[in-house]
């Protein structure tokens, strides 16, 4: 107990002393009266996790409301497969959800739902931040890199065709107007979060046109922020550095295959996709949050599931409301909990089931 009370200690001076360096969104709302978003509990662990989310931020009074929809693929009217008009008119109106893992079957010419999720609702850039959590120790100290990924084109726009028997072509997509978007975007990011550094990914050397589009538009606008340092790196090279010595980078931008590698990488150097966060954002203030491990259907049902990387994805969704306040006690009391090691899941290294983990947080919470 005693150990307890000083690490909630610890959180509430942490708290008091970092106000002016939480992080910020480039769209915000104000902080007002409750809001609805949208909640999709997703497949396998997935209603595990979204219930012990939303029992934390029931305890912890956050004032949302939460409006659960269903995205299992129906048929439409040409005969294919897509999101249920419902799920689509939830999201349009509440402008945020918060989504849990999705399965999607391998081959068989099923599309992402993930994917799909991105496209409809124009959800340009994926968030993630990979940083050390006090008390989990992995072989990296002082991590601390945010990945800005390019969410609706490159090798996923899902252009590809039979050009003979035992020959696909795969089309990569690269537009001047997604990639300075995206650029814009991380550049703004890093203004409103006190970052200094962005690195743009590329291989232009061996994607002259397609990667030599979008890095040209990261050197446009990094002339328009000079007071945050540019350069550039290839993929290879980055990753190469990133298992060395990951303090060499602060945020990195970069198309979305390449994204979609390097913070899985990033996420592997503080302990994996079960303790980090997601968001993908869209114009006009939308946005739709994630964990963005997979639905782990061997332990479904089973109350072991780790909660951390669903509940870390709705603190972001916060801050990106502007409901800060909630979010430092939430976000407190999670790494409060990890860092004590008394009720945590498999995964990190302990026996509790999820429902202890979720109950150790909400009493965290009433104390801070």
């Amino acid at each position: 107990m005693q150990a307890t009370k000083q690490i909630l200690s610890l959180a509430r001076a942490r708290l008091t002393s970092h106000k002016s360096n939480l992080p910020k969104y480039v769209r915000a709302y104000s902080d007002a009266a409750t809001r609805q978003v949208t909640l999709i509990p997703g497949d396998g662990i997935g209603p595990e996790i979204s219930a012990a989310v939303q029992q934390i931020f029931q305890v912890a009074g956050a004032p949302i409301e939460w409006e659960s929809v269903d995205v299992t693929p129906v048929m439409q009217s040409d005969g294919k497969f897509g999101i249920p008009q419902t799920a689509i008119d939830s999201v349009i109106k509440n402008k945020i959800g918060l989504k849990g893992p999705l399965a999607t079957p391998v081959g068989k010419g099923h599309r992402s739902l993930n994917l799909a999720l991105r496209k409809e609702f124009n959800l340009y850039a994926n968030v993630r931040p990979c940083k050390s959590i006090d008390g989990f120790k992995t072989a990296y100290d002082d991590v601390n890199i945010v990945t800005i990924r390019e969410n609706t084109e490159g090798e996923y726009s899902g252009i590809e065709h039979t050009i003979v028997p035992g020959v696909v072509q795969s089309i990569k997509l690269i537009t001047e107007a997604a990639s300075r978007r995206v650029a814009k975007f991380a550049f703004e990011y890093a203004i409103a979060n006190n970052r200094s550094h962005i690195t743009a990914v590329h291989k232009a050397n061996i994607m002259r046109m397609g990667d030599g589009l979008f890095l040209k538009c990261c050197r446009e606008e990094a002339e328009k922020h000079r007071q945050i340092r540019f350069s550039e790196s290839y993929l290879d090279t980055v990753c190469l550095n990133l298992v060395q010595d990951p303090s060499q980078y602060d945020m990195l931008v970069m198309p979305n295959l390449y994204g979609d590698i390097l913070s899985d990488l990033g996420a592997g150097l503080i302990g994996g996709l079960g303790l980090t966060p997601s968001g993908n954002i869209g114009e006009d203030g939308a946005a739709i949050f994630e964990s963005v491990h997979g639905t782990a259907p061997d332990i479904a049902g089973l109350d072991k599931a780790n909660p951390t990387a669903l509940l870390l994805s709705a603190v972001m969704m916060l801050r990106h409301m502007e409901l800060n306040s909630y979010a430092d006690r939430i976000e407190a009391a999670c790494f409060g909990t990890i860092k004590e090691a008394k009720y945590v899941t498999g995964d990190l290294g302990g026996s509790a089931k999820c429902s202890e983990f979720t109950n150790a947080i909400c009493d965290a919470v009433t104390q801070l």
